[in-house]
């Protein structure tokens, strides 16, 4: 029997993965033999510090700990977490009304706009940006529409006349500051004037701080909470993936808003029973610890930024050094910029045996760029770099074997 899901169900709004096609080519060439780098996906490859690792194996070791735990997270976890708002951005949070733990970020912001939007109400969102952004939107059966973001735009005049031509009005903002994947970062000010937005149109706002501490060159991100009366109208959250290299560990926390932390809270007690324990233990410990740790790991993040920034400019492909995020956005070089983003990304698995992200795949108005992530050693970085000269030095033929569609 055929079902016919994606026709019956909202997965009918959900384009093809754009990834898709550049990830079957780069292991379509793995299983061949080929050792292909991948800098494609943001996956964190530095070890968790040694400490959050043994504190979870001795929290695993307590037979208690094996229960099902609290789905808005443990009380010790939630006040570690206000208690890191307060020393971080002395921004004081009630921890039983105004802070909730959730599997991840993605599954926070996910479940969050679920249960904040009804068929037919309208989001704002960037793009290109992070794609769970605007897709949480469209699986709650939200409008979503794109507000244009990179160097040549001014975001903040863009929401204001996005306003101005769209109805009915949207009902909430989803913003992501240091950004995925275009490495904007903002300053405290520019979140005074996003709260001055929310509260002028009635919009409800999400950051999603995830990069908050991965930042160089002196530059530290603000946090949105920061903002005087930024509690009214939005919430933040943050995920323990990068600061502290726990991608898989799946934790991280959202505040802010009491009603919507209380709309998040409620619908996750129908859906899960929070993340395991010992997980949650850890995590507290992470949080309330010694934070050498995270100055570490933003450190061999900020030196592979430099090899490849450094690396792409001595071979012809000039990009900007990013303050924030694990990422390099670069705008496809001229000489195969007509290929776009999928095209060329196959290109350099082709050629540079070299993997990256389509722009295309974090929305239309990033085809003309491809992003590299952080996540190779030094050593595979400058690799990286050797492979990517011998690509773009390729005369235009070498260009017909790689498909443009």
């Amino acid at each position: 029997m055929k079902f016919n899901i994606a026709e019956r169900s909202r997965m009918h709004r959900l384009p093809p993965y754009v990834f898709a096609e550049v990830n079957a080519l780069k292991m379509e060439k793995r299983w061949a033999g080929e050792d292909i780098i991948d800098l494609g996906m943001g996956n964190p490859d530095l070890p968790t510090p040694k400490h959050i690792i043994d504190k979870l194996v001795e929290a695993a070791k307590k037979k208690h700990n094996h229960r099902y735990s609290a789905s808005r997270g443990i009380t010790r976890l939630r006040e570690a977490v206000c208690e890191w708002y307060k020393r971080r951005y002395d921004v004081d949070l009630d921890p039983e009304r105004e802070a909730v733990v959730t599997i991840g970020a993605k599954e926070g912001l996910s479940h969050l706009v679920l249960v904040l939007i009804s068929p037919g109400d309208v989001v704002f969102a960037p793009n290109p940006t992070y794609p769970i952004h605007p897709y949480s939107a469209i699986i709650a059966g939200g409008d979503v529409r794109s507000v244009p973001i990179g160097t040549d735009r001014n975001f903040l005049e863009d929401l204001e006349n996005a306003v101005k031509q769209t109805w009915p009005r949207p009902k909430l903002l989803i913003i992501s500051f240091p950004h995925n994947p275009t490495t904007a970062v903002v300053d405290l000010d520019f979140f005074y004037k996003i709260v001055d937005f929310a509260r002028e149109n009635r919009i409800m706002v999400i950051h999603d701080l995830a990069y908050a501490d991965l930042t160089f060159d002196g530059y530290q991100a603000p946090s949105f909470l920061q903002v005087p009366g930024a509690r009214e109208v939005g919430v933040e959250f943050f995920s323990m993936s990068k600061s502290y290299s726990m991608a898989g560990w799946r934790v991280g926390f959202c505040v802010g808003n009491p009603e919507m932390i209380g709309a998040l809270t409620r619908i996750k007690s129908y859906l899960d029973y929070g993340v395991f324990q010992p997980i949650q233990i850890a995590a507290t410990v992470a949080l309330k610890g010694d934070q050498a740790c995270v100055g570490g790991i933003v450190s061999t993040y900020q030196s592979r930024r430099d090899i490849l920034v450094d690396g792409l400019n001595r071979i012809g492909w000039h990009t900007e050094k990013p303050r924030g995020t694990m990422f390099l956005w670069a705008q496809i070089p001229e000489p195969f910029r007509a290929m776009k983003s999928v095209a060329f990304s196959k290109y350099l698995i082709e050629e540079a045996k070299v993997a990256v992200s389509p722009g295309l795949g974090f929305g239309e108005y990033g085809d003309d760029h491809v992003r590299f992530a952080l996540v190779e050693n030094e050593m595979r970085t400058r690799q990286a770099i050797r492979g990517l000269r011998r690509a773009l030095q390729k005369p235009p033929e070498a260009l017909k074997r790689v498909s443009l569609g």
